[in-house]
């Protein structure tokens, strides 16, 4: 079964990832140039603002294929350099892919998110979750180490004592701790988890798309670069929105009070 599918909504897509049957596991062969694919799509089509990541079932992600470690089958067969090949060629994909999506994405939690599933969730910009999520990067209890850039992620999200504790561990913690550390902003009922994506996703996709991916960009650049550099790339950035239409439909809107509406240009 392919690993995900990609739907369109107006300015708003969503990504399912798609094996009920196995928890929603990933890192067969291929997983990466799908998901890969699918984020291509994503930031060719300047119609969508926002994208929303969930999955299929009752689980988000059981992580990767605990069946195929044992049989050392797919994306865990051959020797240690084709099996770092195979992470980097494949599961890294993935994550990647979801990192570098230049929209908004929201991850929308609706179950079991573990190992690799809690990294791919925490790709999202903004996290919720259902009632009957978990979270848990269990890499230790295999005898792994998170090997998909959670040591990376995770500290960055909930901190270093959270993170260590949760990696050292092994621990898995429900939704609503999820919440008070930071996992995830909201926690709803299973029904309404879907509703309340959308709904966050209306809100983003009501904005103008090139001031919204240009602002994601300097985001994810400001956790890296100088305070300088970000300095001097929003001044640059900020010349070329003044520049633009929907610009000047946002003063227009403000001045005379009124909803603006926004055309991409």
């Amino acid at each position: 079964m392919a690993v995900a599918k990609l739907e369109k909504n107006g300015a708003i897509a969503t990504i399912t990832i798609t094996r009920p049957d196995t928890l929603n596991a990933l890192g067969q062969v291929g997983d990466g140039d799908v998901i890969s694919g699918l984020c291509g799509v994503i930031n060719a089509d300047r119609a969508i603002k926002v994208a929303i990541l969930t999955g299929e079932g009752r689980a988000f992600s059981a992580g990767g294929d605990v069946k195929a470690m044992k049989e050392r089958s797919g994306a865990f067969a051959g020797s240690p350099a084709e099996i770092r090949e195979s992470y980097r060629g494949n599961i890294h994909k993935i994550i990647k892919a979801l990192w570098n999506l230049e929209v908004p994405l929201i991850s929308a939690v609706n179950g079991p998110a573990i190992g690799l599933g809690c990294d791919v969730a925490c790709m999202g910009d903004i996290r919720i979750a259902s009632e009957t999520a978990k979270f848990g990067v269990t890499f230790l209890k295999l005898g792994l180490i998170p090997g998909d850039g959670g040591a990376w992620l995770t500290p960055r999200i909930i901190g270093w004592s959270r993170a260590c504790e949760l990696l050292f561990t092994g621990e898995v913690i429900d939704a609503e701790t999820a919440r008070e550390w930071g996992f995830v902003t909201r926690v709803v009922s299973p029904e309404a988890l879907m509703d309340e994506a959308r709904s966050i996703a209306q809100k983003i996709a009501n904005q103008p798309v090139h001031a919204l991916r240009v602002t994601k960009a300097l985001m994810r650049q400001g956790q890296s670069a100088q305070f300088e550099t970000i300095m001097e790339l929003s001044a640059a950035s900020q010349g070329l929105m003044h520049h633009t239409s929907d610009h000047a439909e946002g003063v227009a809107a403000v001045l005379e009070k009124r909803t603006p509406c926004f055309t991409g240009q």
